[in-house]
Formats: C-alpha cells, sequence, structure tokens
C-alpha cells in the first residue's frame, strides 16, 4: 500500500521531471502561456506512451539475426547490449571490436575494462548501468561505421534508449553524440556540457579507446563524469 508519504514524494518527482523537461525544451520562466501548457501536455504524453512502451526483449526479438546491411556478413555476433533495463544511467558508444564481436557483450575489450573503471569511479557497477552501442554488429577491421550502417541500425538503439527511459546518456566518443545529437560538431566542441535528447539530458565525452591512446584527454572525461555524478545526485 502506498503511503501518504511516498505519494508526496512521487508527486514532487514528477513536478520536477517536468520542469527538468521544460528546461531541455527551452522554457526559461514558467507561466500559463499556451506555450507552456503545451509543454507539459507534451511531457505528459510522453510520459503515457513511455509506459506502454516495448521492452528490451521486445527490440532484441524484432532485431534477430539481423541481415539489414552488409555487416551481417562479416561479423560472428550481434552486440545487442547489457545492463540494468531500468538503469538510470546509460552510455552510448560507436560499434563492437574484436572481443565483443567474439563474445557477443558490449565494451568488454581493453577500452571496456576502462569503461568499467570509471563506472566503479563512479560508484556504480557495470550491472547498474546500460550500455550499448550505435551499431550492433563489428566493422571489418575496426573500420568506422559508414553512413548507412548508422542509418540501418540507429533505431533500434533510439527505441532501446525509449525503452530504459534513463535519466542521463553519456555518448562515449564522436559517431554516438554525432548521430543522438544529429550533428558533425566535433566531439571537443560538444563534451563538457549536457545537450538534450528528447527530453533526456546527454553528455558526449572521449570514448575510452581514445582514452588509451591518448591518455591526457582523460581529466576532461573525468570532469564530464562528474557533471553526471552530479545530475544523478552520486556521491563523489
Amino acid at each position: 500500500m502506498t503511503t501518504r508519504k511516498e505519494s508526496i514524494f512521487d508527486t514532487l518527482d514528477q513536478v520536477k521531471a517536468t520542469l527538468e523537461f521544460l528546461a531541455a525544451s527551452g522554457v526559461t520562466g514558467f507561466d500559463c502561456s499556451e506555450e507552456t501548457l503545451e509543454r507539459v501536455e507534451q511531457w505528459t504524453r510522453w510520459k503515457n506512451e513511455a509506459q506502454h512502451s516495448e521492452s528490451l526483449e521486445d527490440i532484441q526479438i524484432d532485431l534477430g539475426e539481423c541481415r539489414r546491411c552488409g555487416l551481417s556478413g562479416t561479423r560472428t555476433r550481434i552486440v545487442f547490449g547489457e545492463g540494468n533495463p531500468d538503469a538510470r544511467l546509460v552510455f552510448v558508444g560507436e560499434g563492437p571490436g574484436y572481443d565483443e564481436d567474439k563474445q557477443g557483450r558490449p565494451f568488454v575489450g581493453a577500452a571496456g575494462k576502462l569503461l568499467t573503471k570509471i563506472i566503479r569511479a563512479m560508484g556504480l557497477e557495470r550491472e547498474d548501468v546500460y550500455i550499448c552501442n550505435i551499431i550492433k554488429c563489428r566493422p571489418p577491421k575496426n573500420r568506422n561505421p559508414m553512413p548507412d550502417e548508422i542509418e540501418t541500425c540507429s533505431p533500434f538503439l533510439e527505441r532501446q534508449l525509449a525503452a530504459i527511459q534513463p535519466e542521463v546518456i553519456c555518448a562515449l566518443g564522436k559517431f554516438a553524440a554525432q548521430t543522438l545529437l544529429n550533428t558533425q560538431t566535433p566531439i571537443s566542441r560538444l563534451r563538457g556540457r549536457f545537450h538534450d535528447y528528447q527530453g533526456v539530458p546527454l553528455m558526449p565525452t572521449f570514448h575510452p579507446a581514445y582514452l588509451l591512446r591518448n591518455p591526457e584527454g582523460k581529466r576532461a572525461t573525468w570532469e564530464d563524469i562528474q557533471q553526471i555524478m552530479d545530475r544523478l545526485g552520486l556521491k563523489k
């Protein structure tokens, strides 16, 4: 049975979420104008739709043994994603590498080990978050994903994010950030501040693979991660 105190807290959470949505949508002051009321109504519609959204299992079943692009002919395994289906935080990378292709799991190679360290430095475990990629199959020789491959595969990522409904998204590297934000702005200019992805705060930062090659970028990345921790109320 829901107590009166719990009901009050639920209401406050709803008000907070609505105000965050309004701020992300560009509303700088609250009034009763038609525009503001439309923003609130839009948020309500989104929340109602989300309550009836498909599950990650539904999406994975729909993906199946995907043959929608040429990467299906060279991959070993599809790397769908893994983690908490109710995660507050989702990490989105570029695509599977050699180790991920062999195991069918995201971020399990050298870059994955560094990501795990970052997650633990936040006071979390991999099981607390959700980890996935823009594309689900490894490009040959780890080349960059082609535009048509991203276009074919990214709708599945969008559906994953809609199913999880995270409080924050962390885009790892330029392909993840540019795809989700629909921009060609370099990651060096995108990182360091939150952007809006369909009402969800999104923090772009450097990819762990980049940090392995350029360790001087770790300080900036940690600054980005600390902003995420602040947004989620995690202890530093």
